[in-house]
């Protein structure tokens, strides 16, 4: 199995921290956010990991190379802004097999996806990693059948709404099919453009920890707080 990570962004909120150095490479509890989700994949049965890379192309070539942690790495570069949408259809020329899993590259859990990994069946176009907050007023909400887990609609932001949902938590397993659903032009968004047209797109309920590094905020909170939480986990999937 292959996947891709979502590493071009110019990482604008994080402002000097990612000047010189890709958000990919930042390190939390001594590991670098590529190292953190590469064991995760690897635990979840990937066996090489395509960057879908853009800003500081090259200094993220030179520090990774060719592999980490035992796992072939490849580089499909944007040679311009392609929104979400476009860097996975730009990274999947680099695709020969699925299912393919695509990772957001800001994105940290506790949680193995072997489950998730398990979970997808042929007739599917793909999964969400489906995040449950206890208040999701400040994110856009998934909808879905909770026998099926078919994802029945996509709620864009709604703060007048009241307790926990489920969000986008930009982790996806995709079917070849995925393919067939983007559009004809290089830059489009992969939330906007392409999912609310799927026809067979499934959740995979989450309820545990979660983050995204993209603000200084969040990104202190990660290196307070997740560290201990990410390496229990690592010694657990080793055992």
């Amino acid at each position: 199995m292959q996947a891709i990570l979502l590493c071009g962004g110019l990482s604008t909120r994080l402002g000097d921290i990612t000047r010189d150095t890709p958000k990919i490479l930042l390190e939390i509890g001594g590991k670098t956010v590529l190292q953190h989700q590469i064991e995760l994949l690897v635990d979840a049965g990937v066996e090489e990991v395509v960057l879908a890379s853009g800003h500081l192309h090259d200094v993220l070539q030179e520090r990774v190379g060719s592999s980490l942690a035992g796992i072939p790495i490849r580089y499909v570069r944007e040679e311009k802004k392609l929104g979400t949408g476009g860097a996975i259809k730009n990274a999947m020329t680099a695709i020969t097999r699925f299912p393919t899993f695509v990772l957001n590259g800001d994105i940290l859990l506790d949680a193995s996806l072997r489950d998730m990994a398990s979970s997808l069946r042929p007739e599917m176009d793909g999964i969400l990693l489906g995040v449950e907050v206890d208040d999701a007023r400040s994110y856009g909400r998934l909808i879905f059948d909770p026998d099926t887990l078919h994802i029945e609609q996509f709620v864009e932001k709604d703060p007048t709404h009241e307790g926990a949902g489920h969000i986008n938590g930009g982790v996806y397993l995709f079917n070849e099919s995925i393919k067939s659903y983007f559009p004809d032009r290089d830059s489009f968004s992969v939330e906007y453009d392409v999912f609310p047209h799927v026809k067979e797109l499934y959740i995979h309920p989450y309820k545990g920890t979660w983050i995204d590094i993209g603000t200084p905020e969040r990104l202190n909170f990660a290196r307070e707080n997740l560290t201990h939480l990410i390496q229990t986990h690592r010694g657990q999937s080793e055992e």
